[in-house]
């Protein structure tokens, strides 16, 4: 884990280790699972979207990455002290004791709902119907290859939530959304686990990088064509102003320029192919909301 963040050097000592396992000094997962409720938001949305329901997400995406983080970590705790990579993270170094972190699970968990209790009723309930995939994500990589899979499932379900919000519903072009974002998923954090795939084979956890090996590159092509072919159903479905199409194009260039530039093999490359993906999430929420705004003629 980073040494030099933020968190020590500013933060408080007693909280350094509850910051660093809510990984909040690695904000790329907070964006991966924010951008999906963005996107939803501003494509339901007549116009701009809320700019206070924009911040509800942020905050709520916050604190829910840092909640699955701490289960991530629970339930890797006997497999991260032997992963250099992984071996100073605050459970397996000792900074953080289980029921500590259970403890500090339950507080995230609060906050959490804190925050979707400032939604309508239905997505308050779609909400909460994601919980059975945050629990069970961390245990999938012990029983499958495809665990982006669960992740991808779990990380655009505020696409839904985004939705409900807005209209009190979850209409198509909400689940075409949450389709496209699901293949995203696949496509990123499969280029993602190639950092981790020695590590993996030694203490025999599995994943997408594994399985598909020297192919990934084309099955990330494939993942991320299918993204860009539901972004544009749930546009049309959604009636979007026809200049969503062409912004949505460019951003997807973006997508093309990761699968055409990764080296497998070498984890910073495939670290900062990851971490672009923040990128093209928000040109296609700027997509979302220029659309939205030439339509209605703001």
């Amino acid at each position: 884990m980073p040494a030099d963040s933020w968190i020590d050097r500013f933060a408080p000592l007693a909280s350094r280790p509850y910051l660093k396992l809510a990984r909040l000094d690695r904000p790329i997962g907070t964006w991966l699972l924010l951008l999906p409720c963005w996107w939803s938001t501003a494509m339901a949305s007549d116009g701009a979207p809320s700019l206070l329901m924009m911040v509800y997400f942020a905050i709520g995406a916050l604190i829910m990455r840092g909640a699955g983080c701490v289960v991530n970590d629970l339930a890797d705790r006997n497999f991260d002290g032997r992963v250099e990579r992984t071996a100073t993270r605050p459970i397996p170094s000792g900074q953080v004791r289980v029921w500590q972190a259970i403890a500090f699970l339950g507080l995230l968990l609060l906050i959490g709902l804190a925050v979707l209790v400032q939604f309508r009723i239905e997505a308050i309930i779609v909400g909460i119907c994601s919980l059975p995939l945050v629990i069970t994500y961390p245990f999938m990589k012990r029983i499958t290859y495809w665990p982006q899979a669960v992740l991808g499932l779990t990380f655009n379900w505020g696409a839904l939530v985004g939705w409900a919000a807005v209209t009190g519903t979850v209409a198509p072009a909400a689940v075409a959304m949450y389709v496209a974002g699901f293949f995203w998923t696949l496509g990123y954090d499969t280029i993602y686990a190639h950092q981790d795939k020695d590590d993996d084979i030694k203490i025999g956890v599995k994943s997408l990088a594994l399985r598909l090996g020297d192919a990934t590159p084309r099955w990330a092509m494939g993942f991320y064509t299918v993204t860009t072919l539901f972004l544009g159903v749930s546009g049309m479905l959604a009636g979007l102003h026809w200049i969503y199409f062409p912004l949505l194009a460019l951003a997807c260039l973006h997508l093309a320029w990761q699968v055409a530039t990764v080296k497998l093999d070498d984890a910073a490359n495939c670290l900062k192919r990851f971490k672009s993906n923040r990128d093209f999430g928000l040109m296609v929420l700027a997509a979302i909301i220029i659309a939205n705004l030439v339509e209605t003629g703001l």
